[in-house]
């Protein structure tokens, strides 16, 4: 195909190679890919194709066979950005393997709900994305001391921090045609779990991030969303209400969708955080280590939403981790701004509990005492203990 073509697909061409006999029982053909044959031999992907992967033809290779039959005419290998060509691809479609980098998909939500309407129950796609700790190696690597540096902060500004603002959003579009962005692991992975995806396996290879997901359900939506510094969270708040408790955002775009699959890996870690929480920023460990993070939360106390000493205000995926006595204890009373957990510094789930437990026992005998107290006993912790959030 002709280069300005390369990511449009054609039904014609696509025809035209299933009409070749020694093409026929092969996967469909979309973008610059040619059919796909078993056991993956070389001739059947040729190098032209795997060009741009960095000489780890074999590694993408295997990685592809484990999770999908290419020898059966319903999968399609592609490589393109465009979500038409998803949506043209053949009725019985059980697998798609997209090459070209989830980076240089402009409109990536929109393409990830493609590939899921298109893909049965248990359908599965595979995808790769060059992260931003990969491109950051890769930046280093290329380009000499001071020059990579300054190099890597300008790219980094450029193409992760104007895409997600409203005001140079447009700008950096019409320059890019949204090709070659910044992206994280954990964008790009919550992008996956929105649009209806779970992941089956993540492997590095070469300078990308390969990954295989398989279809769970439908798509939660197919806009793209923007985050900016300061976000909102769907919370429980008195008598079951749900209420919007505001924040600086700490963690990378997506990561709330990503959530169940972080506690599965990891589990908790002392007081209650997800153990090795790959989704918060570097920024956002400083914040959260400071509690700048929390200072929107002021709002949320002047409105009424919240009192000064209180349990946390949790959202549902946490609150299903507490007993039901607890739960039930929890929705009788307004959560706060400080919590229990100053005071005890508890290191388990179960230790957690037990100290909120406590408080609400407390509280409902002497509810003005046991704040009061609260609050000077977690001021002590906080600022001689020298407590922190991580």
């Amino acid at each position: 195909m002709k280069k300005n073509n390369r990511n449009i697909f054609s039904s014609k061409l696509s025809a035209r190679f299933r009409q070749v006999p020694a093409m026929a029982g092969s996967g469909a053909i979309a973008s610059e890919y040619v059919p796909s044959r078993s056991k993956l031999h070389k001739k059947y992907f040729p190098k032209p194709h795997f060009e741009k992967i960095g000489g780890m033809e074999d590694q993408v290779r295997e990685f592809i066979a484990k999770h999908c039959d290419i020898s059966n005419s319903s999968t399609s290998i592609l490589r393109t950005s465009i979500s038409e060509s998803i949506s043209q691809l053949p009725g019985a479609t059980s697998s798609i393997v997209n090459l070209k980098r989830v980076n240089d998909i402009r409109e990536i939500n929109r393409f990830f709900c493609s590939v899921n309407r298109q893909l049965p129950e248990g359908g599965t796609f595979i995808g790769c994305v060059e992260t931003k700790y990969l491109r950051r190696q890769r930046i280093f690597t290329k380009f000499p001391p001071v020059i990579n540096t300054i190099y890597y902060v300008l790219d980094f500004v450029f193409k992760r921090v104007f895409p997600k603002l409203p005001v140079t959003r447009q700008f950096y579009y019409w320059l890019t045609n949204g090709r070659n962005k910044v992206m994280s692991r954990t964008e790009t992975l919550g992008r996956l779990y929105a649009a209806g995806f779970e992941v089956k396996e993540k492997q590095f290879i070469g300078n990308n991030l390969f990954f295989a997901v398989t279809k769970v359900k439908k798509p939660l939506f197919d806009r793209e969303l923007l985050y900016g510094p300061i976000f909102k969270m769907r919370r429980h708040g008195k008598n079951g209400k749900i209420i919007y408790v505001y924040k600086m955002r700490t963690m990378h775009a997506y990561s709330e969708f990503i959530q169940h699959y972080v506690y599965r890996k990891n589990s908790l870690a002392e007081g209650g955080k997800l153990k090795d929480d790959f989704r918060v920023s570097t920024l956002g460990k400083i914040f959260r280590k400071y509690w700048i993070d929390e200072l929107p939360m002021i709002y949320n106390l002047l409105r009424g939403d919240l009192k000064l000493v209180g349990v946390r205000p949790l959202s549902s995926q946490y609150l299903g981790l507490y007993s039901e006595e607890l739960k039930q204890k929890r929705i009788q009373h307004k959560p706060g701004l400080i919590p229990p957990f100053y005071v005890d510094l508890p290191k388990t789930i179960e230790e957690i509990q037990a100290s909120e437990m406590k408080y609400l026992v407390a509280y409902e005998k002497s509810p003005v005492w046991t704040d009061v107290k609260y609050f000077w006993m977690a001021m002590y912790t906080i600022l001689v203990k020298k407590a922190r959030s991580k």
